[in-house]
């Protein structure tokens, strides 16, 4: 854990991620417009530069939304055959919809843990 535990209770990072706020006090918002991260926090403070999520999202964000999106465009095309144009018409904007809205759900869970972990670049420690 954080030494910041003793004067801020402990969050949950799903829930702090998913609503996009401050990974230490959970009151102040995380980021500036859709992806782009605050400096600090409003509410307590913390310094946003230890935050990088790196790929890790947009990876997950790949796999999920490319699963929910193929399956759904393969079941309505073996159930209902419909044209390609109709297709792309509803699953173009579904998939940027999606997509969007997921990559700030992990981007913000993924900072949280790594927060709440204290996660940092890995080193090697010569003795």
């Amino acid at each position: 854990m954080n030494e910041d535990d003793t004067h801020f209770p402990v969050v949950d990072p799903v829930k702090t991620g998913l609503r996009g706020c401050c990974p230490r006090c959970g009151e102040g918002k995380l980021f500036d417009g859709l992806l782009g991260l605050k400096p600090r926090c409003a509410a307590c403070g913390l310094d946003y530069a230890f935050a990088d999520a790196g790929d890790g999202p947009a990876v997950f964000v790949i796999l999920i939304v490319g699963f929910v999106v193929i399956g759904s465009v393969l079941w309505l095309e073996v159930n209902y055959s419909p044209p390609i144009w109709l297709l792309i018409l509803i699953f173009a904007p579904l998939t940027i919809i999606l997509s969007l809205l997921a990559l700030r759900w992990c981007k913000g869970i993924l900072i949280a843990m790594q927060y709440r972990h204290n996660a940092s670049e890995g080193r090697l420690s010569r003795d």
